[in-house]
């Protein structure tokens, strides 16, 4: 019997595949990111992510600005 993968990430996986380069997709307003070595930020709603994916584990910090 093959078992049957969710379709939808939850916010920890999307925040996650930011962090690795996986995906360039803001989980806030959907545009595409930009990647400045450990920051990921959001041109259009500001969001930013600090941090960084390692063999130790994820060190994540997270801002937005309401607009």
């Amino acid at each position: 019997m093959t078992e049957i993968a969710p379709l939808h990430r939850t916010l920890d996986q999307e925040l996650q595949a930011l962090l690795r380069g996986a995906s360039l997709e803001c989980p806030v307003c959907g545009e595409f990111v930009l990647h400045e070595q450990a920051v990921v930020a959001c041109p259009e709603c500001g969001l930013r992510l600090h941090g960084r994916l390692d063999s130790a584990g994820t060190q994540l910090q997270f801002e937005s600005q309401a607009g």
